[in-house]
């Protein structure tokens, strides 16, 4: 088992390079890859199950401790990114598919690599976790109301359809890790060290189906999804900050703020798309899980360094007074 933790520690880490490599051999290998679409809402189960096992009740218990925090970051992630996938689908031509791919990324609930990078920046963790949960137990309501109020404009969307999936790819999945939690805590325990390898795996392989089964559309509009998927990225980034800034918080929370809002849970982007949509419209979703995992490390490191700055500044100060 040592062996599988450190093997899983190492996938964990390099999850970016993964996800870059994979939408490569996607794109390079489409014929191989096209045979798992069949397969990407069971693999979305299989990261949610494993997000099941590591879910806890103390996760929810930073609600109850301070509720406006986690209000402020649940409020910014269902409107600042729904709202900017609106803006950017108004401005720049795109397809009806693109369109309503962008917008449905951009009310899917946060994404848990938030929870990696705001560790890496030293952020606020706690709040983080607190609100990836909160919008992902949410998302079987929200994301669906979301999707039906800005979506279909482009393209008809079935919000009954689309909250039973989501009930399917993300509740029931969820709710079978946490009882497995009770029912098997040893079984358990042993098998979390192996869960960074199973979703990235997972994360992986699904963005390779969706890459390899629209893989002449995007070498034709690629650059052009890419433009949109990266603005809707950085703005959400920007505006998360700025939000908490302006809601008063501190340094910490607003670095887990700004990645919570910038970072979507896209897998699930991507198996709504293909099951709901079209792949077309699942490409946005793919694209995202490859871009907002480098955008995000590059974020916590600046983030990192700025607070490295600052703390070194006010090192300084004292000695330069004396």
């Amino acid at each position: 088992m040592r062996a599988i933790a450190l093997v899983s520690a190492f996938f964990g880490r390099t999850f970016a390079l993964w996800v870059i490599a994979f939408a490569v051999l996607g794109f390079v290998l489409p014929d191989v890859f096209r045979t798992l679409v069949p397969y990407i809402v069971p693999l979305l189960g299989m990261i949610m199950f494993g997000m099941g096992l590591t879910i806890s009740l103390k996760d929810f218990r930073e609600v109850v401790r301070r509720p406006k925090d986690v209000a402020i970051g649940v409020g910014a992630q269902f409107l600042i990114m729904p709202l900017v996938a609106v803006a950017l689908t108004s401005i720049i031509p795109m397809s009806p598919e693109v369109a309503a791919g962008v917008i449905l990324v951009g009310c899917c609930p946060g994404g848990t690599a938030s929870n990696v990078m705001t560790y890496l920046c030293r952020g606020d963790v706690a709040l983080s976790v607190a609100c990836t949960s909160v919008t992902t137990l949410a998302a079987p309501i929200v994301t669906p109301f979301l999707v039906w109020l800005f979506a279909s404009q482009y393209l008809p969307v079935d919000a009954v359809s689309m909250f039973i999936s989501i009930v399917k790819m993300i509740l029931l999945p969820l709710g079978l890790g946490f009882v497995m939690q009770k029912l098997a805590p040893a079984l358990v325990r042993a098998a979390i060290p192996a869960l960074p390898l199973v979703s990235v795996t997972g994360i992986v392989l699904i963005i390779a189906a969706v890459v390899a089964v629209n893989q002449e559309k995007i070498a034709t509009t690629g650059l052009l999804i890419f433009a949109v998927v990266a603005l809707h990225n950085g703005i959400g980034l920007a505006l998360g900050y700025w939000l908490a800034r302006m809601s008063g918080m501190p340094v910490a929370k607003r670095k887990a703020i700004s990645i919570e809002v910038g970072m979507q849970n896209s897998g699930l982007g991507a198996a709504l798309a293909s099951a709901h949509f079209s792949p077309l419209a699942a490409v946005p979703s793919a694209i995202f899980s490859v871009w907002h995992n480098i955008a995000g490390a590059i974020v916590a490191n600046i983030y990192a360094k700025l607070d490295d700055g600052r703390a070194l500044r006010s090192e300084m100060a004292p000695a330069r007074s004396s």
